[in-house]
């Protein structure tokens, strides 16, 4: 399992079990209300910022894949052009 999917899920964990643990509590209607939209903030919060991580963790890994097929490419562009010359070297000294 990945990082960030841990992390998700331990939000999500921990978020329940704050709502649990809330509607047990013996606090008064009113306060219990105003920590759950609390709660509920702070939750939506680290969820957004979590996916915003992700976001910039697939970028980065995409510009990544991008660079290596770029850099594979220009190897496969140098060989091909190598042995372009080295067939044409070769038909020329055959034709002789």
């Amino acid at each position: 399992m990945k990082i960030s999917e841990r992390v998700i899920w331990l939000l999500i964990g921990a978020s329940v079990g704050a709502g649990i643990a809330l509607l047990y509590a013996p606090k008064a209607g009113k306060d219990t209300r105003r920590m759950l939209r609390r709660k509920a903030e702070d939750a939506r919060e680290a969820i957004a910022e979590t996916g915003g991580q992700i976001r910039d963790t697939l970028v980065d890994t995409g510009e990544t894949i991008l660079d290596a097929g770029r850099g594979a490419y220009r190897k496969a562009s140098t060989v091909a052009a190598g042995a372009t010359e080295l067939f044409e070297a070769g038909r020329r000294a055959a034709s002789r």
